[in-house]
């Protein structure tokens, strides 16, 4: 059951902070005005539970603010992350009448959200969103593949250094900052949950990022607020180039 408070209409479309990266981003006024139409918003507080694995989903719909994170159950009862959910990340598949993952707020979270069957509908005679939402799907394997990498072949400093441009990269994209030398972000992980995510240990990542912080390539603000003076050099950190590939 999906437990959550209905909140009033929030913006308009044009004002929308994920409008530029969302799934209607190429969606001219009429096709806004259908959207609209089978549109709604839900907030959630961090720690709730957006849909639970298994559950029939009723909606799809991006995420406006906020972080949310990806988890999957195995049958012996130990839980992975798998992935995190962004501002302008999409939340379910249109065809798929059942969630694959338990999906949790980690900050206070705020979802436009779309009523399933009217929103396949809308896609079948609106090329802007079927387009845009297999781009955005073909960005989540490109991910998906990326974090492999991370995973598998990175050292402990390179992880934490990837995880960290990952989340300042959308962060400055959120504010259509992209490009900035400096960026300033709220982490939405825990430390425990980091080293879930990364398959490392807390001792681990909190060694890290006091190392990180020391080398000045971070600067920490109370327990959450990472500054980093430079991104490229953060991105060499973790092994990347400018465009987020690996260094040769």
């Amino acid at each position: 059951m999906l437990h959550t408070r209905s909140a009033p209409h929030l913006q308009d479309c044009d004002d929308c902070p994920i409008r530029h990266r969302a799934v209607c981003a190429r969606c001219e006024s009429d096709e806004l005005e259908r959207l609209e139409q089978v549109k709604y918003y839900r907030k959630f507080a961090a720690g709730q539970t957006v849909i639970w694995s298994g559950d029939r989903m009723d909606f799809v719909g991006s995420v406006v603010s906020g972080i949310a994170t990806l988890t999957q159950t195995m049958e012996d009862g130990r839980r992975q992350m798998v992935g995190l959910l962004l501002p302008s990340d999409f939340v379910g598949r249109p065809g798929r009448s059942a969630a694959a993952y338990d999906v949790v707020a980690t900050t206070d979270l705020v979802m436009c959200c779309f009523r399933k069957s009217p929103f396949e509908e809308l896609m079948k005679d609106t090329p802007h969103i079927a387009h845009r939402l297999l781009e955005m799907t073909l960005d989540e394997l490109d991910a998906a593949r990326e974090w492999m990498l991370v995973l598998g072949r990175k050292t402990a400093r390179e992880k934490i250094a990837s995880l960290l441009s990952i989340i300042a990269r959308r962060d400055a994209s959120a504010h259509t900052s992209n490009g900035a030398k400096s960026v300033s972000f709220e982490l939405p992980l825990t430390r425990e949950a980091m080293a879930d995510y990364l398959g490392l240990t807390l001792e681990t990542v909190s060694r890290q990022i006091s190392a990180l912080k020391r080398d000045k390539v971070i600067v920490l603000d109370g327990k959450r607020r990472i500054e980093v003076p430079d991104m490229a050099r953060l991105m060499a950190e973790a092994g990347d180039d400018a465009d987020g590939g690996m260094l040769s």
